[in-house]
């Protein structure tokens, strides 16, 4: 069984393929945070546009092929419970491209509406 690319060692449909599927939703800004680290490494654009904010949501994604999401590093959080409505994550998404491996460092932000978890935006 695959394990889950979010890191919390629990397999991909026991995890963030649960969210990606459907089956659940995000109870946390940090689990929603998880499964689009998951969602970018399996290739999951329809799960990315669908939990990103309408107002900051782009109309398509063009995901690079050669690029691979290979681990997430949560540093830290700023409400975003299952009773809040607004938080933040702030991470470290390292990824490979052919030889060269890099990470993106972010603190991004996340709005629940109709009680779903989406991302709005990074910085």
């Amino acid at each position: 069984m695959t394990r889950c690319p979010c890191g919390t060692g629990e397999t991909l449909d026991a995890c963030c393929g649960r969210l990606h599927s459907g089956e659940a939703k995000a109870a946390t800004a940090e689990q929603l945070m998880r499964s689009r680290f998951s969602a970018f490494a399996v290739g999951d654009e329809e799960y990315l546009l669908s939990s990103w904010h309408s107002s900051t949501r782009p109309r398509e994604l063009d995901l690079d092929p050669g690029q691979r999401w290979t681990a997430l590093e949560i540093i830290g959080k700023t409400r975003g419970g299952p009773f809040d409505t607004e938080g933040t994550v702030e991470f470290r998404a390292h990824y490979r491209e052919g030889r060269t491996t890099g990470v993106l460092h972010e603190n991004s932000t996340f709005t629940r509406e109709n009680g779903n978890w989406l991302y709005v935006n990074g910085s």
